[in-house]
């Protein structure tokens, strides 16, 4: 398939040459006189304009089509990703007063693996491959604050309003992204939450 800007100039080209072809027909008789005399000729030239019309025509309704769903698929994954990173940081928050490092190793091992299949899809174009940097931020902040004891002392540990912080950017940078989807479709993948965070 060309690509939209290829098949918009093939398109305006295409379309410009049969215009000139009807103008010249309408208005030079000589012109007309030889393609008249020719009849093979002009049949084949007009079918050939008819045919790449055609395909150009079909060519834009299948880019727009492959476009709109390579949205929907993009917006699904950064829905996926950013209700995961949410639970991930309500996990490793609630570690701190819970003292269940379990759940939220688990929830921050989802995290991880969820990145690395979104990173193919999100990595595409400039705000899809924004959200996914920010994404890969949360993830790093929230290692550190899974593991301080791991830590080397130049590194400090992030506190927890940092982490609030970095997940409200998550979700400012995954706004864009989220158009394609429906309230429903949010909310089913954990991104439309009422509580806080």
């Amino acid at each position: 398939m060309l690509k939209v800007w290829q098949a918009g100039v093939a398109t305006i080209v295409v379309a410009l040459l049969s215009l000139a072809l009807v103008a010249l027909d309408l208005s030079d008789g000589a012109f007309r006189r030889w393609w008249s005399a020719r009849a093979f000729t002009t049949d084949a030239i007009a079918g050939i304009l008819v045919v790449l019309i055609t395909v150009l025509i079909v060519n834009q309704a299948l880019g727009i089509r492959r476009d709109r769903e390579r949205f929907r698929a993009t917006a699904a994954q950064a829905s996926m990703v950013l209700g995961q990173a949410i639970r991930t940081t309500r996990a490793v928050l609630a570690r701190s007063t819970s003292g269940d490092r379990t759940t939220a190793a688990d929830e921050l091992r989802t995290y991880m693996i969820m990145l690395m299949l979104a990173a193919p899809i999100l990595i595409d174009s400039r705000t899809p491959r924004t959200f996914l940097e920010q994404a890969q931020k949360l993830a790093g902040m929230l290692v550190q604050a899974q593991h301080p004891e791991s830590q080397l002392s130049c590194k400090a540990v992030p506190s927890d309003e940092q982490l609030e912080e970095a997940v409200q950017q998550l979700k400012t940078k995954a706004t864009p992204l989220l158009t394609p989807l429906t309230a429903e479709e949010r909310t089913a993948a954990g991104t439309e939450e009422t509580s806080p965070l």
